[in-house]
């Protein structure tokens, strides 16, 4: 997952964890809000993945 060009964002939040994803230009290209840390990691990891399919198609 190293290799992807984006970045991304986790912070506690009132009502869970939020989270964005970033691409090389800083522009926000997924965001969402679990309840838990593990779900919101999880949730980072699958949305960074489906952006990179997306960004070489």
């Amino acid at each position: 997952m190293t290799d992807l060009p984006f970045a991304y964002s986790l912070a506690h939040a009132e009502c869970g964890w939020a989270w964005r994803i970033f691409d090389e230009d800083g522009e926000t290209v997924a965001q969402g809000l679990d309840l838990s840390q593990s779900d919101a990691q999880a949730s980072v990891e699958s949305a960074i993945r489906t952006a990179a399919s997306e960004a070489r198609a």
